[in-house]
């Protein structure tokens, strides 16, 4: 398992989402928002630990290495991503279905790559470690909501920095699944 790949993984996946947690938590309390939070982000990645782990029953890691052809093409896809706040009486629900409605695609198709080649001990420790970062990440949000340089950095270079990290997690996809080895051997 490796950290850093994680934690680049999961910071350019939610990195537009971080706007939108910014406005979440200026709405409802900061414990109700990292429990929405916490529990759209292991949804999506126990989907992506299945998907994977179902695809890897009739196909070769190796092979399965061409999913990170997924996060290079969100790179160079515009985001359709819909910003609009799903209305809900819980704020847990709320935090939930709007990280959702906004996020689920993008981290589908990143995390499988990602994730397609872990055993259940290294999965489970990924979904401790993605939690603890889940929750780091709402205290952060909370503190530098209001910094305006944050603020404008994010929206000048935000959307820049998402896509250079797609491209860096596709690539790393194609080296750590033994794709690019295997091209290399049958080219020889």
């Amino acid at each position: 398992m490796n950290y850093w790949l994680l934690t680049l993984t999961f910071l350019s996946v939610n990195l537009d989402f971080f706007f939108m947690l910014i406005f979440l938590l200026k709405k409802y309390q900061m414990s109700k928002v990292m429990v929405g939070y916490l529990l759209g982000n292991l949804i999506l990645l126990i989907l992506s630990y299945a998907v994977g782990k179902a695809l890897l029953v009739f196909l070769p890691e190796w092979l399965l290495g061409i999913l990170g052809i997924l996060p290079i093409y969100l790179a160079f896809h515009d985001d359709d991503d819909s910003d609009d706040d799903k209305h809900h009486r819980s704020q847990i629900i709320s935090v939930m279905l709007t990280y959702l409605s906004v996020c689920a695609g993008c981290n589908l198709s990143i995390f499988l790559p990602v994730l397609v080649g872990e055993s259940m001990a290294h999965f489970l420790m990924t979904l401790v470690f993605i939690g603890a970062l889940t929750l780091l990440v709402v205290l952060v949000i909370k503190g530098i909501a209001n910094v305006p340089a944050v603020t404008s950095v994010m929206e000048k270079y935000g959307e820049k920095l998402m896509k250079a990290c797609y491209i860096l997690i596709g690539l790393w996809v194609f080296w750590d699944s033994g794709l690019i080895s295997h091209v290399i051997a049958f080219l020889h």
